[in-house]
């Protein structure tokens, strides 16, 4: 009651009641910004409290993290763009969508909003300073005091995301507050300064956010770019933090620079870069530009902004295991507080630079679509993919839609087409639910970064993966066309199998093709319903099913489970995956059902190894996928707990990538002899190569007849030979189709290798995998890497006694949107015995 009182008075003597009684930082946390690090729930307190006591500051949520922490975005503005913030809001998007071009009735008024500037903080919860930099760069908008301040948000609605990653960064802010002592200690190797495993720079699955934009795989990550494409904004800020030895980074960015970015977004990041420049200067800051952070790998949070229209730039300052205060290299003491102020610099220089040039960031971000609609980038006009699995065309399309790709089905007429199989132009149909991306549309340019078959790259020495188009992801066969090609349906036709009914068949008969038949067996080893596999392909009653489908016998099941014909027509329902019913075990082609060829499959119960030892990010893209995707119980362990594995309570032992003992992984011998199954990934391969229980070995290599000297110049040095560079390519690996491990993969699985990697062929197993002369497909690849990945296994199997040992020497379960992946973990996890 007294706060309305006074606020009266305030108006009567014209005064602003929200400037006099606006709370700074300092004054509502109760201490300096920089003196400690502030809890999230604090964070959000300080944000909602601005909303209420200031009306040019509207606080939306937008969704909650895997922990339950709040997501939220403060927009702050000058009132008259406040008070129209919705018709703000979808007059930006009618430019987005090209409304000038598609809808005539309905004309641009181009120049005439604000402009949109989006500043996202704390995405790597380690880098903790730019959330704190957040709440100071928010008071400093809502508070207005200056004139300048004034102007800039009469043209500029700025939108501010205080924390990406707030579970991470209270990661890192319980170890800091339970290592720090009375003061901080500014010594680099106090315990402070030295994260454990896993650090706070990823999310609750140890994913890193800041690679997920497009492929928004994580929670946090699809909650916000549904706000972001809501907003579409013509300016996005990054801000991030790097080594605490590091100046501080700014655009413009590094080569290789996606030849998709236009002249303008190039030059623009130099105007920013000018004027951060300017600042710093000023106070004798040491920056650098141009240097190491490149805009090529789409999934990031400059390159994404920057491949839908707007002006996408990274920060970086250092600062990453800094804590309150530490002593660089250098020998000068670098403090949060400094951290703040270099953010809160370049934040407001960029809004300076913003506002100043409001009219021609709107106008350049107009004709961006524009130009998509009437001139789209690349020489291919349209890409068809087949629908070779429904399954995972189906998840194909869902990243479409939720990157507003457009794209529609079927069209049954020939074109013609480079071929990502084969890397040859060929003629091939477009059949009924084949799936058509025509490039003439506003998201044009996304759409060809996306399916490209090879990026361009101008630097060899980038700073992630080089080659992820969606067809080698997804494991389907594409065309990329010269053509314009455009699908007539909105939606696939429905071919789902509808069968007669049969009151007491002989067997029940599932396809295996992906996660939704992986589902459904779940649910039948739920029931204690005994599943077999078939090894290989028969035909009966006139249908011919693939090696890996499913069989349910009924009489062997009647036996141990009360009305199985029931719990079977119950999980067809809510599975909706109808069972073929076998009227007999005779079968037309291939082995009866009373063949050895249909084995039962085991019910896993699997442990993951987390610890120092594994990759974080490979036991995350595991233990999500598990979790969030299969819905399947998994047990995370620490290494020195697997000496006493008991079959009853884990017989599936997953080792992520990681550097593992060997003494302590030989001692898994008897374990998997009495009938356990251990997967290996990427480097625990590598762990396992001078093992005497362990088949796999290193391939060897040929010696080369001279010596290569260095010839390379110290001018020259950071580019010294990158004939061992493979940042990320695509490679194809031969499969034996022959083997549960390949069920639905066809010939070929198009592996992201990130290393050379590569063993000898196993002489007691099956090499499922072979890369073979021509496996390259697409990417950066040294010719040393070349030459080490033309031949060798990288896929293969050992049988221990009762037990299996799989090796899967790739990321299979890349950044979880290599969905060719997740069908190869599938047949590892569920299928093979």
């Amino acid at each position: 009651m007294k706060y309305y009182l006074l606020s009266f008075l305030l108006l009567l003597i014209g005064l602003k009641p929200a400037e006099a009684q606006l709370k700074s930082p300092e004054e509502f946390l109760g201490y300096p910004l920089g003196s400690k690090f502030t809890p999230h729930y604090k964070v959000l307190e300080y944000i909602k409290y601005l909303g209420l006591a200031n009306k040019n500051i509207k606080i939306q949520k937008y969704g909650k993290s895997y922990e339950g922490r709040e997501l939220l975005v403060a927009i702050v503005s000058a009132k008259e763009n406040m008070d129209n913030l919705e018709g703000i809001r979808k007059q930006n998007l009618s430019l987005s969508n090209a409304e000038g071009l598609t809808n005539p009735e309905k004309p641009l008024i181009k120049g005439k909003q604000p402009v949109i500037l989006w500043f996202s903080y704390n995405v790597h919860g380690n880098e903790a300073s730019s959330t704190e930099t957040a709440l100071k760069t928010l008071f400093t908008l809502a508070e207005a005091k200056s004139a300048q301040i004034q102007n800039y948000l009469k043209n500029t609605l700025v939108i501010i995301d205080p924390c990406l990653n707030p579970d991470g960064r209270e990661r890192y802010l319980n170890f800091f507050g339970s290592t720090m002592g009375f003061q901080p200690n500014p010594n680099p190797n106090a315990r402070e300064h030295i994260e454990p495993w896993p650090g706070g720079r990823s999310n609750h699955y140890y994913f890193d956010l800041n690679r997920d934009w497009a492929w928004q795989s994580q929670l946090e990550t699809q909650q916000r770019l549904d706000l972001y494409q809501d907003w579409m904004p013509q300016v996005h800020v990054d801000f991030h933090e790097q080594s605490y030895n590091e100046p501080y980074y700014f655009a413009p960015a590094a080569e290789p620079i996606h030849q998709d970015i236009t002249p303008w977004q190039r030059s623009f990041q130099v105007t920013v870069g000018k004027n951060n420049a300017k600042y710093f200067d000023q106070h004798g800051w040491q920056y650098f530009t141009k240097e190491q952070f490149d805009l090529l790998y789409p999934s990031y949070g400059d390159t994404y902004p920057l491949y839908n229209g707007a002006i996408g730039m990274t920060y970086e300052q250092g600062g990453i295991g800094a804590g309150l205060s530490v002593i660089t290299l250098d020998g000068d003491t670098l403090t949060l507080k400094d951290r703040i102020e270099h953010h809160f610099t370049t934040g407001m220089a960029t809004l300076e630079t913003v506002s100043i040039h409001a009219n021609r960031l709107l106008e350049e971000f107009a004709k961006y679509f524009e130009k998509g609609l009437l001139n789209p980038p690349g020489i291919y006009k349209s890409y068809v993919i087949k629908a070779q699995n429904r399954y995972r065309l189906q998840k194909l399309a869902e990243l479409l839609k939720r990157n507003h790709i457009q794209f529609a089905y079927g069209l049954d007429k020939e074109f013609t087409g480079y071929s990502y199989e084969s890397g040859k132009t060929e003629r091939f149909k477009v059949e009924r639910n084949d799936l058509v991306i025509p490039l003439n549309q506003a998201r044009a340019v996304l759409a060809n970064v996306l399916m490209e078959p090879q990026t361009k790259v101008s630097d060899s020495n980038t700073y992630d993966i080089t080659a992820w188009a969606l067809p080698y992801a997804y494991g389907l066969p594409a065309y990329a066309s010269m053509e314009a090609i455009k699908g007539q349906f909105p939606d696939p036709e429905d071919v789902r199998d509808v069968f007669p009914p049969l009151s007491r068949p002989y067997a029940w008969i599932l396809p295996w093709k992906g996660l939704p038949d992986a589902q459904v067996l779940m649910a039948l080893q739920k029931e204690n319903i005994k599943v077999r596999i078939a090894e290989e392909a028969f035909t009966v009653g006139g249908r011919k099913f693939e090696l890996g489908s499913l069989l349910i016998y009924r009489m062997e099941n009647e036996r141990l489970v009360p009305n199985l014909s029931t719990k079977i027509a119950g999980i067809e329902k809510k599975m909706k995956q109808p069972f073929y019913p076998a009227a007999s075990g005779f079968v037309d082609r291939g082995k009866d059902f009373g063949s050895s060829a249909y084995r039962v499959l085991n019910l896993p119960k699997v442990g993951i190894v987390a610890g120092t030892e594994s990759s974080s990010q490979s036991v995350g893209e595991i233990w999500h996928y598990m979790e969030q995707e299969l819905n399947y119980p998994v047990t995370l362990m620490a290494l020195r707990n697997i000496e006493n594995l008991n079959l009853s309570k884990i017989n599936v032992l997953i080792l992520p990538d990681g550097t593992y003992p060997l003494e302590t992984i030989d001692k898994l011998e008897d374990w998997i002899k009495l009938g356990g199954k251990v997967i290996l990934l990427e480097d625990a391969v590598q762990s396992v190569t001078d093992s005497k229980v362990f088949e796999v070995k290193k391939k060897e290599e040929t010696k080369e007849d001279e010596v290569l000297i260095n010839t390379v110049s110290y001018a020259n040095r950071n580019s010294i030979d990158l004939s061992d560079a493979i940042p990320g390519a695509i490679f194809k690996v031969h499969l034996d189709t022959a083997h549960p491990l390949s069920t639905s993969l066809g010939k070929y699985y198009y592996a992201l290798k990130t290393d050379d990697h590569v063993y000898a062929p196993l002489s007691r197993g099956w090499n499922v995998g072979l890369f073979m002369r021509g496996s390259y497909v697409a990417g950066v690849a040294g010719s040393k890497v070349l030459k080490t990945l033309s031949s060798g296994m990288t896929l293969g199997v050992q049988s221990l006694g009762k037990g299996t040992i799989v090796y899967i020497g790739t990321d299979v379960l890349f950044r979880s949107f290599w969905e060719n992946g997740k069908q190869l973990f599938l047949n590892a996890l569920f299928l093979v015995n």
